[in-house]
């Protein structure tokens, strides 16, 4: 089958096993990504070492009348950061693989919510691209469990082991999968986190902010202390009672802080505060 591909290297699987199956690819569509949550080096290294040719600017109704004019068959969405035309016009299918147990949790990288929502069960999902993210029916999907200590990195080798399954099974049985492929129904809608949900409520309990800690990851959270905003590299903190105030700073040392919370001490032993040439408690490893 003859397809295009959108991709980051966190979805490169997608490709790799598209590729396994003798599937004859086209075009890879990515974006500029600043490597923070997403990064293509990978993609764009295995591109050039296949041939493959590669589009870093958003597709366009034209690319997709190029591609039926070389007999595209299939457009598969891995990770995207522009909206696709309405593609019907010009290919027989165009599935999504989203990192979410569809209909639940569409919209941008649901994971970090996933963990601050304490969910006990996640997924990834394979549907058709409909106008409306995330919305289409259903192919197929593969849940697994959620540990009470799931961190966003855990969570996203877990999507990554999901997504090869899945993949696996709708590249080999995409014709049959994508005739049965059955409605989401009303499901939910997962907006991008905003900045107070990052932040760190230094005179809370602590389980709060060590679930949003391992939540954001490389993220990073952020904080306040004594009027200072700053970003969170790496944070530890234990339970214990004490007569501080909570939010106090009660001592630093070698650009480490501990803080007192509202039941026990958070230490926070990276940071940086958010402007050019500003100090910073991050050891330059």
């Amino acid at each position: 089958m003859r397809f295009a591909i959108t991709l980051t290297d966190r979805f490169k699987v997608l490709l790799d096993i598209a590729l396994q199956a003798g599937w004859q690819p086209l075009k890879i569509f990515t974006s500029p990504l600043d490597g923070k949550i997403h990064d293509n080096r990978q993609v764009i290294e295995q591109a050039a070492r296949l041939g493959i040719p590669v589009q870093l600017s958003p597709m366009t109704e034209a690319d997709l009348a190029a591609l039926a004019a070389q007999g595209c068959e299939a457009l598969l969405l891995g990770s995207y950061d522009w909206k696709v035309p309405d593609w019907r016009p010009y290919l027989a299918h165009a599935v999504n693989f989203h990192p979410s147990p569809l209909p639940e949790a569409r919209g941008p990288f649901p994971l970090v919510r996933a963990i601050l929502e304490q969910r006990s069960q996640w997924g990834v999902s394979c549907h058709v691209v409909e106008p409306r993210f995330d919305s289409g029916a259903l192919l197929d999907q593969q849940l697994f469990a959620l540990n009470p200590d799931e961190t966003l990195a855990t969570l996203e080798w877990k999507c990554q082991l999901a997504l090869e399954q899945l993949g696996r099974r709708v590249i080999a049985d995409f014709a049959s999968l994508w005739q049965q492929a059955r409605p989401q129904g009303a499901g939910s809608y997962w907006p991008r986190w905003s900045d107070a949900e990052r932040t760190l409520n230094l005179r809370g309990p602590l389980d709060v902010s060590l679930r949003q800690l391992r939540a954001f990851g490389d993220i990073n959270c952020l904080a306040e202390a004594n009027g200072v905003g700053f970003v969170v590299h790496r944070a530890h903190g234990w339970l214990e009672p004490h007569a501080f105030k909570p939010g106090t700073l009660v001592r630093s040392v070698d650009l480490s802080m501990l803080f007192a919370v509202a039941d026990g001490f958070l230490v926070i032993s990276e940071w940086s505060v958010q402007a050019p040439s500003a100090v910073s408690g991050r050891r330059p490893f």
